[in-house]
């Protein structure tokens, strides 16, 4: 008695008559899936990785955060190259923050030598809000909290390895929005120098709720993201 211990992806009738002593012809779908190499725990940790380090700096602190995160190269050489993040360290000279720097790094190096989709981690990071109060990152973009830097760079470094796309606004819309930022700054042009933030966008721009960017004016009646393009009248 033969034990079956994998799944029957196909099969052959053989008789008496046939080529029975042949080896069984291989089957090329199956061939293919063994050949590539997926991202999961089982991948062992080459002895070079080669990454991006990100500098965040918050005025919340007056050290800078350095966010590490190294990437495998599955499949080199062949068609099914891809590129994946593996591991992330964060450093700073703050030490007031280590213990749970040091879980959130490891847990998210779980997930990503887990494999599959790891997009998630940065939206579920980005989402979290700071009970003390979040800060405006120079530009005019609001941060809820520090974890929400770290979502964002980890979104930033995902969307340059290729597996997060960032929806960007179309040709189109960037005419308008000059457009529209020229009429308001003929309108405002008596406002000195000083009534405008260190950014792009006027100083009495409202946070738009899209970006999460500090440029949201009103418009024909309508609050309209300079940064976005995103508006409350479509």
């Amino acid at each position: 008695m033969i034990k079956l211990d994998k799944k029957i992806v196909s099969y052959k009738v053989l008789t008496s008559s046939n080529d029975a002593n042949l080896p069984e012809e291989p089957t090329s779908e199956v061939d293919l899936e063994q050949a590539i190499e997926k991202m999961t725990e089982h991948v062992s940790r080459p002895e070079e990785l080669h990454g991006s380090t990100y500098k965040v700096k918050t005025p919340q602190s007056e050290h800078a955060l350095y966010i590490t995160i190294n990437d495998i190269i599955l499949n080199p050489g062949t068609d099914s190259e891809q590129r994946r993040p593996f591991e992330i360290f964060i450093n700073s000279k703050n030490m007031e923050q280590f213990q749970w720097v040091v879980a959130l790094t490891r847990v998210i190096s779980a997930v990503f030598r887990k494999g599959g989709d790891c997009t998630f981690l940065a939206e579920e990071l980005k989402a979290v809000f700071d009970p003390q109060g979040g800060y405006f990152k120079r530009g005019g973009k609001f941060m809820p909290s520090l974890v929400a830097e770290i979502g964002e760079a980890i979104e930033d470094h995902l969307t340059k390895i290729g597996m997060m796309k960032v929806g960007e606004i179309t040709e189109s819309q960037r005419v308008v929005l000059a457009e529209k930022r020229a009429e308001y700054d003929a309108r405002e042009s008596r406002l000195s120098e000083n009534g405008k933030t260190d950014g792009a966008f006027p100083a009495s721009a409202s946070l738009c709720g899209k970006c999460m960017t500090k440029a949201a004016i009103l418009m024909d009646g309508c609050m309209t993201c300079l940064n976005c393009g995103d508006s409350k009248c479509g």
